[in-house]
């Protein structure tokens, strides 16, 4: 076997090891892929040696980076929030390079290698943050829009970054001149590439796609992504600045999502190995006599760097608690700074050992990140005596909102789905309150007289405050099982008999859900499917009944609440007090059913049928006669109402 196919496979088993084992521990494959690289790298294992063809093509890694940057460029969310990205972004990006400039200058080293090390500090991670605000449910909190908006002006400096970082390399006013030159030449492409590019992609990618060929889709993507890039290569500049700009006018047209989806591939492989690369440079041995050096620049990046966003946030009018909540979801490197911090390795800007204890320094912030992030609300308490004081103002108001509240919904989330069920409770003049995080939405929600506030449901004070102890039921409306899991845990904890309907986008985490104590989960897909196969059997001229007993029966081999429910497809249904219905009870610690089987307890001769019982980590389907009951456990039954009362007796009185 050849050693460069001896060394790929290599590179590939421990790539696919390292990755999955981030995947189990949550952490972002990147990691993997730079730990895989400073492990098997020449500086600790040895068992590939740093290879310049594995360089050159993990480049290309950088192009696709550079590329889906410039697809997800839009200048409509540029404009909405004009303020922070360019007021807050700037500051933050401007204020980071100005200080490592400074720290330069005063141990002697250049001011260009002080721009290249600040404007690689500066950047966060982008994957990392928005992935872990996305999981707290705070991407629309205020702190959470913060962060969005600083890392898209991250995003936007990577670019002149890019361009300047390979001529600052030149000596004093031959430095000068390339920069003009380099100036001029952005210019010319630019003005190019916009005025002719834009006219020549639409009806070049119309006339590709008409041939409804997927292999000549990609085949027409790479050329375009490629080729552009190569052609700002030839003029001087970098590759990966002519890929975002292929990304740019590609994001103007109607292929955007269909061309993202079709390069990730490409571009999660190769940037895969760029990451292997960067992580095959550590040498291990000069870490370890230059620790102290790691040590300064991890202080930099970490406490140094989110006091200074804190601190610019607070600036531009943000409260203690957003700001220093903002702080800590940036405090880490990002993936663009590998990428400048390669482009001054190349152009010996920068010093070796400081350029190793850089990487490794970024490598530990990340590491960190999801830890400071998970424990963000503590150190905000301790840090921030206001957020104390905001918190109790937040829950009082939404204590007083629901002090009258009795029998009510809580609704956990206010989009379309959460204001669609508020709708059908208002016409059954159940009362309901709702919760969600958009402040905006809150906003006009209530300025038009519902009952909605801003505030997390995954908080046990929270949902306290929205009166959990006196509502008839949770509804988790948003598709998110993180959060619903969360949920879930507190309401089991507080009240384990109070019913909680979540939402989920398909069967995935049905079991999961309905272990953790959900009386019900709903899967949009499901739903979906129904009322497609109901629209095209009518369609189809099947009889209405037909369809409807066809759906009936999927709902009650799939839902365990609709099981028994309907006798006929065309018998009235409407409430009245001799009809079955359901009804929980929890079996408290005095319980007299607790310790006997089911089947002993004669349920059926006063006309009940278990629907089912919840208990902790036990699917909620397995009622069986033999089932012995236990403490905490949630039987849900269905009769009518006097019978329900007197099952309700012997369950927990006894006969």
């Amino acid at each position: 076997m050849p050693v460069h196919l001896s060394s790929l496979l290599l590179l590939l088993a421990a790539a696919v090891i390292t990755v999955v084992l981030c995947r189990l521990v949550k952490l972002p494959a990147m990691l993997g892929y730079l730990f895989v690289g400073m492990l098997i790298g020449p500086y600790a294992l040895g068992l590939i040696a740093s290879s310049e063809e594995a360089t050159h093509l993990a480049e290309y890694g950088v192009v696709f980076l550079m590329f889906t940057l410039g697809l997800e460029f839009n200048l409509a969310k540029l404009k909405a929030m004009r303020r922070i990205v360019f007021g807050l972004g700037a500051a933050q990006v401007g204020g980071m390079v100005l200080l490592v400039i400074g720290l330069m200058l005063a141990v002697q080293l250049s001011w260009a290698a002080g721009l290249a090390l600040g404007g690689a500090l500066a950047m966060s991670s982008t994957a990392m943050v928005s992935k872990l605000l996305s999981e707290r449910n705070e991407l629309n909190a205020a702190h959470g829009q913060n962060a969005i908006g600083i890392l898209l002006f991250q995003d936007l400096a990577v670019v002149p970054l890019l361009i300047m970082l390979p001529v600052l390399s030149h000596p004093g006013e031959a430095m000068l001149n390339a920069l003009a030159l380099a100036a001029l030449k952005i210019v010319v492409v630019l003005f190019l590439l916009l005025n002719l590019g834009q006219k020549l992609m639409r009806p070049w990618f119309n006339l590709v796609a008409k041939q409804h060929s997927s292999e000549l889709f990609m085949l027409n993507l790479l050329l375009v992504t490629l080729g552009i890039a190569w052609l700002t290569e030839l003029s001087g500049l970098s590759l990966a600045l002519g890929a975002f700009l292929a990304g740019m006018l590609i994001a103007e047209t109607e292929y955007r999502y269909q061309v993202e989806d079709d390069i990730r591939p490409f571009r999660d492989l190769l940037l895969g190995l760029f990451f292997v690369t960067v992580g095959m440079t550590l040498n291990f041995g000069q870490l370890a006599d230059r620790w102290w050096l790691v040590l300064i620049i991890l202080v930099i990046l970490l406490p140094l760097k989110i006091a200074m966003i804190a601190g610019i946030a607070r600036w531009f009018g943000a409260s203690p608690g957003v700001s220093l909540r903002t702080g800590f979801a940036l405090g880490q490197g990002g993936e663009f700074a590998f990428v400048l911090l390669t482009l001054a390795g190349s152009g010996k800007l920068l010093p070796e050992p400081l350029l190793q204890a850089t990487t490794a320094a970024i490598v530990l912030s990340m590491l960190a990140t999801p830890f400071i992030v998970q424990h963000s609300d503590k150190l905000v308490l301790r840090l921030a005596a206001s957020e104390w004081m905001n918190m109790a103002a937040n829950l009082h108001q939404i204590a007083v909102r629901t002090m009258q509240s009795q029998g009510h919904v809580i609704v956990c989330g206010y989009g379309r789905s959460g204001q669609s069920l508020a709708r059908i409770l208002t016409e059954e003049k159940i009362p309901f309150f709702a919760l969600d995080l958009d402040p905006e939405k809150v906003r006009e929600a209530g300025a038009a007289g519902e009952s909605v506030v801003y505030g997390d449901a995954a908080k046990r004070e929270v949902l306290m405050a929205a009166g959990l102890m006196r509502a008839r039921a949770l509804v988790v409306s948003y598709a998110d099982t993180h959060s619903a899991m969360k949920i879930l845990e507190l309401a089991h904890q507080i009240r384990p008999e109070l019913p909680v309907i979540v939402r989920t986008y398909d069967e995935t985490d049905v079991d999961k859900l309905k272990n953790a104590g959900a009386a019900e989960v709903v899967a949009e897909i499901l739903e979906g499917s129904l009322m497609l196969a109901s629209h095209t059997l009518m369609l189809l001229g099947i009889p209405l009944n037909t369809v409807l007993k066809r759906i009936r029966h999927v709902r009650e081999d799939r839902y365990q609440m609709f099981r028994g429910f309907f006798r006929g497809t065309t018998e009235d249904l409407e409430d009245n007090a001799s009809q079955p219905r359901l009804h929980t009870i929890h079996l408290t610690n005095d319980a007299s059913a607790i310790g006997r089987r089911l089947g002993d307890i004669d349920l059926a001769g006063l006309h009940i049928e278990v629907k089912s019982v919840r208990r902790k980590a036990m699917p909620t389907t397995m009622v069986q006669n033999d089932l012995v009951l236990q403490e905490n456990d949630v039987l849900v039954l269905l009769g009518e109402p006097e019978n329900l009362a007197a099952a309700e007796m012997i369950l927990l009185q006894g006969n």
